[in-house]
């Protein structure tokens, strides 16, 4: 399995309509082989749900007989244009019902849906399991508690904007607290920091994550339903992927995760493996459990 690291000048020149580096057509790598036969998976490093259920998905092709390569991009918006355009093929981490239909709003021709693998996917606000806070009816009075701040992640994430535009004016939050942007790993660094110290904290957090069970996060209760009902986490790929790649789109179809299975690979790839260990985290894992993927093709 072949790393691509983009580069961010490269990232936003694909976001602003340029041509990623990419396979064409008519290209060959060093054994010859078409690249119509080289499925590339896109992901956010950051977001660890797609970069796992990417790394094990890409391992599945693999086994298929496919040629993969991973390539990271920096940002939702980017990954979404590379895919709009074809210059990857697939993101396995997609939440296209709510929180990221933005990025396809306008172009939904230029995706094709493979398959849901989790169907029970959330944004929450969480605080660890110490904080007596236990709803977002609550905590407008707590503010100075936790100094007026909601720790986010990337600012570019579909649910940052729904729960600053959404969310937080419901309840009154927009109000008393500021939602501070910053990155997945940030965000972690605070919240293992607070939890620590047992200091109180609110962050944005979403299932399936692995955060929620090692810093022992409790959602907080959303009595409006403003922050969504549960939706599905989708393999998502360019237009075409289909009938050029038709055992994996198949196979794609198929494939799926329950909360024990993902949260296990998500924990094992992103704490006990380090950057570019990835593929040696899914053999680990796939060695562990050798029956959890329907149809898996762990051999």
């Amino acid at each position: 399995m072949t790393l691509r690291p983009l580069t961010s000048a490269i990232a936003l020149a694909a976001a602003a309509g340029l041509t990623l580096a990419g396979c064409s057509a008519d290209a060959a790598d060093a054994g010859g082989t078409s690249a119509l036969e080289t499925i590339t998976i896109g992901y956010v490093p950051s977001w660890s749900d797609g970069k796992t259920s990417g790394f094990l998905l890409g391992d599945q092709f693999e086994k298929l007989g496919y040629e993969v390569e991973m390539e990271s991009l920096t940002e939702a918006a980017v990954l979404y244009t590379s895919l709009a355009e074809g210059d990857i093929d697939v993101f396995a981490g997609a939440w296209p019902e709510r929180t990221q239909a933005a990025y396809l709003e306008g172009r939904e021709d230029a995706f094709e849906d493979l398959g849901t693998w989790y169907e029970r996917a959330t944004i929450t606000l969480a605080v660890p399991d110490y904080v007596d806070v236990r709803s977002l009816e609550e905590l407008a009075d707590e503010s100075e508690r936790f100094d007026g701040r909601i720790v986010g992640i990337e600012p570019s994430a579909g649910q940052m904007e729904h729960t600053e535009e959404v969310g937080m004016p419901a309840y009154g939050l927009d109000e008393e607290f500021s939602l501070v942007s910053s990155s997945t790993a940030a965000m972690l660094g605070t919240l293992s920091d607070a939890v620590a110290e047992e200091r109180d904290i609110v962050v944005t957090s979403w299932r399936p994550f692995w955060a929620n069970e090692v810093f022992g996060l409790r959602d907080l209760e959303d009595p409006q339903g403003v922050m969504g009902e549960p939706e599905g986490i989708h393999v998502l790929a360019t237009t075409g992927f289909s009938d050029r790649f038709p055992e994996a789109a198949e196979y794609a179809s198929g494939f799926a995760l329950d909360d024990r299975a993902f949260g296990s690979l998500e924990n094992l790839m992103t704490n006990e493996f380090a950057e570019g260990e990835e593929a040696a985290a899914v053999d680990a894992w796939l060695a562990e459990h050798p029956d959890a993927l329907p149809g898996g093709l762990s051999a």
